[in-house]
């Protein structure tokens, strides 16, 4: 065995490849440290936004590691290694999953958008795919709600990013309208006189904007006489059962006669 040629191999090839090697395992050194500056920045920047908790862990993990692939894949190209192939199974991998994933897929960047942009929050009352609630956890995939009647409605967040929602507890406060048809023998006058009073004295009902009373339409059997006031969102159901109720009690105590009383 010539072990001269063969120490003249091993010193060519340091000598045409050391400083690659040496430069890519600089560059790894250097970049490592500097993803976890960037990681430090990350989360003092998304604490400082108030960014959702359960988008944090995410966002952290998909820019880390994305960095983290590019420097490697950087050291690599330094180096003289081929990556062709690899790139190739990459990619060939990357639309097999994205055919198969679609529809997960396309859940995942709703929730993204969603925990982002933030059209509702939780604790928020919502109306959307035919479904009233109050939205209960908003994940990555799927938004859960609970409606009034206590039943447990999951959502996919791709139907609640592409499609009408109705947030009704963002501006803090909800019109409520009352309609109450009585008969044209009756004083539109005194039944006003009756509803404000009841009004008046009814819980949970915002000062302002000031409820109105007016007559809404004229039918063949008596005219209707519309009520609107603003309410919490919170106190929207409750305060409509008692409203009702209190008005027909009033009317009826102080002998007003509705439709179809004998």
């Amino acid at each position: 065995m010539d072990w001269k040629k063969i120490d003249d191999k091993i010193y060519d090839f340091i000598i045409h490849n050391g400083p690659r090697f040496l430069t890519a395992v600089l560059l790894l050194f250097v970049g490592f440290w500097l993803i976890k500056l960037v990681r430090r920045l990350l989360i003092a920047g998304m604490d400082k936004r108030e960014l959702d908790p359960s988008l944090q862990p995410f966002l952290k993990s998909l820019i880390i590691i994305s960095l983290q692939v590019f420097l490697i894949i950087g050291a690599m190209q330094i180096v003289g290694l081929e990556l062709t192939i690899f790139t190739t199974v990459i990619g060939a991998f990357g639309v097999a999953a994205g055919l198969a994933l679609s529809g997960t897929l396309q859940n995942f960047a709703s929730g993204v958008l969603i925990l982002i942009l933030k059209p509702f929050r939780v604790g928020d009352n919502i109306i959307a795919q035919g479904q009233e609630g109050t939205v209960q956890t908003i994940e990555i995939f799927y938004t859960v709600i609970n409606t009034a009647d206590n039943k447990t409605v999951i959502i996919p967040n791709s139907k609640l990013s592409n499609e009408i929602i109705i947030n009704t507890s963002r501006e803090g406060k909800r019109r409520l309208d009352i309609g109450l048809k009585v008969t044209y023998g009756t004083d539109f006058n005194e039944v006003r006189s009756i509803v404000e009073e009841t009004v008046k004295n009814s819980r949970n009902i915002l000062p302002a904007p000031v409820p109105k009373i007016g007559v809404s339409s004229l039918d063949a059997d008596g005219y209707k006489v519309t009520l609107n006031v603003w309410v919490s969102p919170a106190a929207f159901s409750d305060t409509k059962l008692k409203l009702q109720e209190k008005v027909i009690e009033d009317l009826k105590a102080a002998e007003v006669k509705l439709p179809g009383m004998a």
